[in-house]
């Protein structure tokens, strides 16, 4: 499975980024579908979850802000983050797990958000 990310940029603390991922490759085991970040000095964190079956799980410090989708039909997963902090600012890494419960990662995005 290869992985896609984009989306990541600079956005002024308020604003909205929305990031994508596509999945190409061993696409018919994708199971479930997330993002993770990773801010300098920290450790990798989950950011929110999607299954299968359009459940969704979040980080409690974006709970509210943020929101998980999935295309199925274009094996895509989104989150689109809104009333961005600067402390959201990390590397956004999408990951997805198969049904054999292997996990593949994004090569990362960027978001920057400034006070």
């Amino acid at each position: 499975v290869q992985l896609q990310a984009s989306g990541g940029g600079l956005v002024q603390a308020g604003g909205s980024l929305r990031l994508s991922c596509a999945a190409s490759g061993g696409i018919a085991s994708l199971d479930t579908m997330g993002w993770y970040r990773q801010a300098p000095g920290k450790q990798r964190e989950l950011v929110a979850i999607i299954t299968s079956g359009g459940s969704t799980n979040y980080a409690e410090a974006v709970k509210g802000r943020f929101a998980i989708s999935r295309d199925n039909a274009k094996n895509t997963v989104y989150l689109q983050m809104s009333s961005l902090k600067p402390e959201d600012t990390a590397v956004y890494y999408c990951n997805v797990r198969t049904v054999t419960y292997l996990h593949y990662w994004g090569q990362g995005t960027q978001v920057t958000v400034s006070s």
